[in-house]
């Protein structure tokens, strides 16, 4: 019986080792890459910079795709052997032309390795502008579009709010001042319309952007430029009359697309681009050591976070300065590869990020930065005395500039309510921060000063880092905004392009070979699997319910604070138009 025992134990082994076989080669092929893959990414409700680690930010932003984790998916993809092709879904959301630019880049390397990209698009703007959605299309081999679809490819153009007119009616008197006539963000608060130095700066800059787009369409498309721009002036286009013009190469509904890449790379299975990364692997996982810090949104003292009010996210000069010197004591960073995408804020937290910069810069870690949709203001001051500044053609950067005051709202409050305010001083100052009262002879002389230091310092450091003397920067300045090819052409950026430029230049600045990998590390390090992944989590109905109402109302309350009527205007922010 003990021979009958040990067969029996030997076959329950033996089976066991089988299932324990068979589960793991299921493991595998369940999640691995298929070995015929079409990358799946869908890009029309844009892309953002990054998720901060807080759960609320978690849960309204952590299904939104961040650029990074697309730009490196597609990277990885262009080599990998089992990625046959890339379709992306694409449509008229309005996002930066800086991040249309990146994506655009990453997109053309991908089409470099000999494979089809296909973008495909229900409609590029509904009865909405879509010349974002269309920029970014044209990056691809084809473009096809549904039947009933049309591409809002009507030209770019920008508002601006101006309130003085309905402060006067209200009795309510605007106290500010600038440095100098192109920062223009007091303008909302003191014109009823454009002054001509604010008209200057944002038609420039437009023509600009739009000069650029225009270019790449045409040689993405085969046309010439003005035939692009005499397009662009019939523009929108309905439906069939896109494919007459030569906008797009085909009709076709979504399911047709899949026949349409059969017949090109024969059978496949699609992947989303989060699942892919998360299989695949990220590239620039070996190598020099590079840490990746981010900086985006307004600058302001503290820690880095998220305004679930505003759906803004935010740059802490706490959280920042941390990821710094994390980075300058980690024996294994040699560089360090700061983005950021800011349009600006608080002078003294914009001064504390930058000393960081110069501490990595004078511990022998060259400091590169990135710039995304925006570097304007504060958000090029933290940037300014970096080894190398990068921008994307599109990035509004610069408004060199500062401004400063308060809405006096004593005559609003007893006019219209009979509320009265007084107040109990103990100096002749007290009340120069107060909305009840105005300023001093002697107060508004202090507020001049102190308008003065500041922008006398931010050219003055801004001159330093980009080695030019006073005279030739401020000429520069004045608290005037320009594209990243504008900033190129005047000296206050290093070169254009965005990721791949910006790893070549800390290649070049650490003597490295031009193809030399490297290992990007992200600090400060994202907390737990999800952020690793950058991912989301499912949200419980609670969770879900209050995000929706918490976004229904974020329009809303970005409008009230660009009219100052509620959070405080920072004194380095820059006035950043929405093109459209």
């Amino acid at each position: 019986m003990k021979w009958l025992k040990r067969i029996c134990t030997g076959l329950g082994a033996l089976v066991l080792v089988l299932v324990a076989i068979t589960l793991v080669v299921s493991l595998v092929s369940r999640d691995s890459v298929p070995r015929q893959a079409v990358l799946s990414i869908n890009l029309e409700q844009g892309v953002i910079e990054s998720v901060p680690d807080d759960p609320l930010a978690r849960a309204m932003l952590g299904e939104r795709l961040i650029l990074r984790d697309v730009v490196e998916t597609i990277d990885r993809a262009a080599e990998d052997d089992r990625v046959k092709a890339l379709i992306a879904r694409v449509g008229g959301a309005s996002q930066g032309t800086a991040a249309v630019q990146e994506l655009r880049q990453a997109v053309l390397r991908f089409r470099e390795s000999g494979k089809p990209a296909i973008a495909y698009a229900e409609t590029i703007g509904e009865v909405g502008p879509g010349n974002q959605g269309y920029y970014l299309a044209t990056a691809f081999d084809e473009i096809h579009m549904q039947q009933s679809g049309d591409i809002g490819l009507v030209g770019l153009m920008t508002e601006s709010l101006f309130l003085g007119g309905a402060f006067e009616k209200f009795d309510v008197e605007p106290r500010f001042d600038h440095r100098h006539e192109y920062k223009n963000a007091k303008n909302m608060f003191t014109e009823t319309g454009y002054t001509d130095a604010h008209r200057e700066a944002e038609q420039t800059l437009l023509d600009d952007m739009f000069s650029v787009m225009a270019k790449d369409i045409a040689e993405a498309r085969g046309l010439s430029v003005d035939e692009v721009r005499s397009l662009i002036d019939r523009g929108p286009f309905l439906g069939r009359e896109a494919l007459d013009a030569g906008l797009i190469d085909g009709i076709a509904y979504r399911s047709e697309i899949n026949d349409l890449l059969e017949e090109r790379v024969g059978g496949f299975e699609l992947i989303e681009q989060r699942r892919y990364l998360a299989l695949a692997g990220r590239p620039h996982q070996r190598g020099t050591g590079v840490a990746v810090i981010h900086g985006t949104g307004g600058v302001g003292r503290g820690e880095s976070g998220f305004s679930p009010l505003f759906g803004n996210v935010f740059m802490g000069s706490d959280t920042v300065s941390r990821a710094f010197q994390s980075a300058i004591d980690d024996a294994e960073v040699k560089a360090i590869l700061f983005r950021v995408d800011s349009p600006g804020g608080s002078y003294v937290a914009s001064d504390a990020i930058l000393h960081k910069v110069r501490q990595a810069r004078a511990a022998g870690k060259p400091v590169v930065v990135s710039m995304g949709n925006v570097a304007a203001s504060g958000g090029y001051f933290v940037a300014m005395d970096a080894d190398r500044i990068i921008a994307q053609p599109g990035t509004i950067t610069g408004s060199i500039g500062v401004l400063g005051g308060k809405l006096l709202t004593s005559d609003y409050w007893e006019e219209r309510f009979g509320i009265r305010w007084e107040s109990l001083v103990t100096s002749d100052n007290a009340t120069m921060y107060s909305s009840g009262h105005d300023y001093s002879e002697q107060g508004w002389q202090r507020h001049q000063d102190w308008l003065d230091r500041v922008y006398e310092d931010f050219v003055a450091q801004a001159a330093a880092g980009r080695d030019m003397s006073y005279e030739e920067l401020e000429a520069f300045a004045k608290g005037r905004i320009w594209t990243g090819q504008q900033a190129l052409e005047r000296g206050l950026v290093d070169g254009v392009g965005g990721y791949g430029e910006s790893m070549a230049a800390i290649r070049e600045l650490l003597e490295l070979d031009a193809d030399a990998p490297l290992k990007l590390k992200a600090y400060p390090e994202p907390k737990g699997w999800m952020g690793l992944l950058g991912g989301g989590s499912p949200q419980p109905v609670a969770t879900s319910a209050a995000v929706q109402a918490l976004e229904s109302i974020q329009p809303l309350m970005r409008q009230l604070r660009r009219a100052g009527i509620v959070g405080e205007k920072a004194i380095l922010e820059a006035d950043i138009p929405e093109v459209k």
